[in-house]
């Protein structure tokens, strides 16, 4: 094993840079990014399936210089970077990287993304909850008409778990369509959010108070299972929760129970433990779900901006210029 602090932080070429696309599953991250078009020699390997396990990483690793990781979809671990002398940086897709360990022994840069697309799916999944779209639709194709009874969103409660980026987006929109909006987290800016327009609240009285409970916090130690047995009693009966964040957020044995009991009114998940979901998954048979497979950042706008500005990492990285550094190997 080579010891990353002897590892040059950005070799001269002396022949193409191997670089390895991981998880893309749409099979089109060559047509986001003008690969060819790079003033490097880039020899590229496109990988479309889940990786399962760190050996099969090393397997799809070994001999590259560069690995570009689609969000959270595949863990990278410093042992697993140790068994891969060649590897110099990583590119990750946004600026955060739960799946990468914070001390990874090469260079690791990201890319901007759009809050758009996941504030845009929190609203399909809340439209779909509220209506029972997906019913409906079963319905219709089964020859019956009208077959359950709505609930308008106009006039009911909002609770936004975190106020960043992403909820801010969602709370203007639940303001659009006449919701009072609450807002709740641990670090929440009480005279921003009631500049907004939204009322800044204790988290119980949020979950108390909310017909809909939407989270949008970052996942970390101190959130993880920031809904769990408690929380769920503490819910208005028939209430709805939507997570477009991180699966963590919510301890997922209690979402089932809460879902099983009839107390909780739906979820909308579009995060999960383990990704992509396994068949035999408990929330697969949980009553009044919509499950969907991590589309929150998947849209065409969005995979431009993390397909291009990966090819800029790349090329930055190796003339010595590196943008967008979310880990610096070459710090002491």
């Amino acid at each position: 094993m080579q010891n990353s602090a002897d590892r040059d932080p950005a070799p001269t070429p002396t022949g193409p840079v191997r670089v390895a696309i991981l998880d893309d599953y749409q099979d089109v991250a060559t047509s986001f990014a003008p690969w060819s078009e790079a003033p490097l020699d880039l020899e590229l390997s496109v990988h479309r399936a889940p990786l399962a396990d760190d050996d099969a990483l090393v397997a799809a690793l070994d001999g590259c210089q560069v690995a570009v990781l689609m969000r959270e979809r595949t863990p990278l671990r410093r042992a697993v970077v140790e068994r891969l002398p060649d590897l110099r940086l990583v590119v990750t897709t946004g600026r955060a990287n739960s799946a990468i360990e914070a001390d990874l022994g090469v260079m690791v840069c990201g890319t901007d993304s759009s809050s758009a697309g996941p504030a845009e799916l929190t609203w399909a999944l809340v439209t779909a909850l509220r209506r029972h779209l997906i019913a409906e639709d079963r319905a219709v194709r089964a020859g019956e008409w009208q077959s359950t009874v709505g609930e308008a969103l106009e006039g009911s409660t909002l609770g936004v778990v975190g106020l960043g980026r992403i909820g801010t987006r969602v709370a203007t929109v639940g303001q659009a369509f006449g919701m009072r909006v609450l807002a709740w987290s641990a670090n929440l800016d009480h005279g921003r959010a009631r500049e907004m327009g939204v009322e800044p609240v204790a988290k119980d009285e949020l979950l108390a108070a909310s017909d809909v409970v939407s989270l949008h916090l970052r996942l970390s130690e101190r959130s993880r299972h920031t809904l769990g047995e408690p929380e769920f009693a503490l819910m208005r009966p028939g209430a709805v929760l939507v997570n477009t964040a991180r699966s963590g957020l919510v301890d997922t044995a209690a979402l089932c129970r809460a879902l099983e009991s009839g107390r909780l009114g739906g979820a909308g998940l579009d995060v999960f433990d383990r990704e992509p979901l396994g068949p035999k998954d408990p929330l697969l048979d949980a009553p009044r779900t919509v499950l969907t497979p991590h589309l929150g950042y998947v849209t065409r706008q969005n995979y431009r901006i993390f397909y291009e500005q990966a090819l800029e990492d790349i090329v930055a990285f190796y003339a010595g210029s590196p943008l967008r550094v979310v880990q610096d190997a070459r710090r002491p």
